[in-house]
Formats: structure tokens, sequence, C-alpha cells
């Protein structure tokens, strides 16, 4: 297939800048596969699912990873931007930075406060120890470990979506607003943004209801908002991301199919580390490690029994995964719909849930 069959025209004030209040007003598409679709809010989720059921969510937490500061040669200095994108040590970082054409390996990297009075407890200094392409390189920090931890929460800011942040600042809102409810292991530079629309009432609702609720970890990458830079889509390369499913995980889920009710992922973070952690049989297993998995159509799921998630951006990977999950047609159909009933896309978007018959 060619990148071109998931491209969409999308007019910009249908970009979400802020997220929905309360979380779940937000607008919920139903899509029942050829049954057709139906407009609701997230809060009618309790009865839009079985008693049986199970939400799969992302319990990442989104850590401040876009830092500022300055490249230091002998003979000048320039302003830098690091966007951290994935942890390789306890003193390494994969990360993007700008401008990267004027980065060399060996480069000194300040970042911080950088004027000559600035104390030194606002500074990190760093190595560029290796360059990739796309400005991808290697950061090796003087700090490890929780100093490290502890500096990049000091120095860092929210890294919000590069179609949020080219049309306003980050700020304080955003350091509430970027993180799910679920929020608890520190890794990820990207929210999984579709748990951005539970609150603790919805939750409750949910229990009550009978639908459960468990939790992985998969610590998000900044390769998620890549463009797709290849022609045909089978030769697009994904980023790698560590994730963990526990063994409760793999097990209570593997009940709750056993008992015939449905796995529902919430994002598409969530649904592909299930489908890492999913043999031919389709049971879950235990699963720590990096996954690199690539889901387009034609792809047979083996975990996931419905899905949960937000609009996403035109020729994007996610895009993808959801056709292969519903069928190109069928999302061409739903975003036209969405489009048209303007719904709010991307990160502080509305939401979809897509039920196949």
């Amino acid at each position: 297939m060619r990148v071109a069959d998931f491209d969409f025209e999308l007019p910009e004030a249908r970009i979400a800048l802020r997220p929905a209040i309360p979380r779940d007003a937000a607008r919920l598409l139903v899509v029942r596969g050829a049954g057709g679709l139906q407009d609701r809010i997230v809060a009618d989720l309790p009865e839009l699912l079985q008693p049986g059921d199970a939400l799969v969510f992302n319990d990442t937490r989104v850590i401040p990873a876009r830092l500022s500061g300055v490249r230091e040669r002998e003979d000048s200095r320039i302003r830098v931007e690091a966007t951290l994108h994935r942890r390789l040590s306890p003193e390494r970082w994969s990360a993007f930075m700008r401008p990267g054409k004027r980065l060399r390996e060996g480069d000194r990297v300040r970042f911080g406060e950088t004027s000559d009075t600035a104390c030194f407890l606002n500074q990190l200094d760093a190595t560029l120890e290796a360059k990739g392409e796309g400005g991808e390189v290697t950061l090796r920090f003087d700090l490890a470990g929780p100093d490290l931890d502890r500096a990049i929460r000091e120095l860092g800011v929210m890294p919000l979506p590069p179609y949020i942040a080219a049309r306003r600042a980050e700020d304080e809102q955003d350091l509430s607003d970027y993180q799910t409810m679920f929020a608890r292991e520190e890794g990820s530079v990207a929210a999984p943004t579709a748990g951005l629309h539970f609150t603790p009432e919805l939750i409750e609702r949910l229990s009550a209801r009978g639908i459960s609720h468990h939790f992985v970890t998969l610590h998000v990458g900044a390769g998620t908002f890549l463009p797709v830079k290849t022609e045909e889509v089978s030769e697009h390369r994904m980023h790698t991301e560590y994730g963990e499913v526990s063994p409760e995980t793999a097990q209570a889920l593997n009940a709750v199919r056993a008992a015939g009710g449905r796995i529902v992922p919430v994002g598409t973070t969530s649904l592909r580390l299930l489908e890492s952690a999913a043999g031919e049989d389709r049971v879950i297993c235990p699963f720590a490690g990096e996954t690199d998995i690539f889901i387009t159509p034609g792809y047979r799921f083996r975990a996931a029994d419905a899905l949960m998630t937000n609009f996403h951006l035109p020729k994007s990977t996610l895009v993808m995964l959801v056709a292969a999950f519903a069928g190109l047609e069928t999302v061409r159909t739903a975003y036209a719909h969405a489009l048209t009933e303007s719904y709010r896309f991307y990160s502080y978007g509305d939401a979809s849930l897509w039920l196949p018959q």
C-alpha cells in the first residue's frame, strides 16, 4: 500500500489546543464496523461497553523532556534544543536536536541557565556522543540515574506535540492536562492521549457496570510524531519503544477473554504493546523489552477486540493502525463524518470507539 492512501484534508481549526472540561465531556464517535456511526460523549462509555469487558490503559508518565541550552566549542556558542527520545543507560539518552546540521560528535552541550553568573545547580552538561540521521543524537550526561532524572524535571519543559507547540507555547496548565489520571511510570515524551479522557468518576461508573480496568506500560518516544517519509508503507521503519506487561495483567486479560469478555485497549500505545505480547494462539504473555511493531492493513490482531483512540494525523502510522483494525474504507467514512461534524483532532481532541462486528 502507498502512504498516500492514508491522506486526508484536515483544516487547522479542527486541531484541539486544549482538552475538554471535564475530560469525559469530550465527544466520542462510535464506529460499529458496517453497522454505522453514532455521535456520543466519553461519559457514555459504560453503556457502550458490556459487563465483563476489560479496558487496558497505559500508565506511563510524561517527563519534561524538552531541554534548551547552548552548544559550546572553543570558537563558538549556539543555542540548541533537545527533545529526549529514549533512555539508553543511566546517563545516556537518545534525543532529537536542533539545529542538527550544526552539531558534531564530541560537542559539549550545557542545558539550563547559560549566563556567566548562573548557578551551577541550574545547569546540566552533556557530551554529544554520536550523531544519526534526521537530527537524532546520543547524549551522555554528566549526571546519571536519579540525579539525572531530578535535573531533567527541574530544567525541562513539557514536550507538547509539534502541531500544538507551533500554535502556542507550553504553560503551567499543560503540566496536568498532558498527563493521564493513571500516570505512574516515568519515561514517556508524549502522552497516551486516549487515556486523557478519563476521570475518577467515570472509572467508578465503569467498575459498577462490571467493566474492569488494567494497566500496561509503554514509554512513548518522540518518534511517534515523525512523519512517514517513504512512499510505500512497507518501507517505513518504526522507532523502538520500551514496554512492560506484568504477569498479573497478562493472566487477568487472558481470564477476561476466557470468560467471554472483550479486551479494549485505550489508545494505540496500549494496543501495540498488547499485540507485541500476544502469541499466535491469542494468549497474552508477560513482556518486558523493546518493541517496534508496525501494524498496517493485513495484520491479524491477537489481543485487541475493540479500540478506543483519538483522531490521528494524515498519513501517520497511527491512522494505518486504525485502518488495519477497522478497514481503510471504514476509517475514511468515519473520519469524513468527524470532519463534517466538527470533531476535534489530535492529542487534546475528541475520541473514537471502534467496535468491529
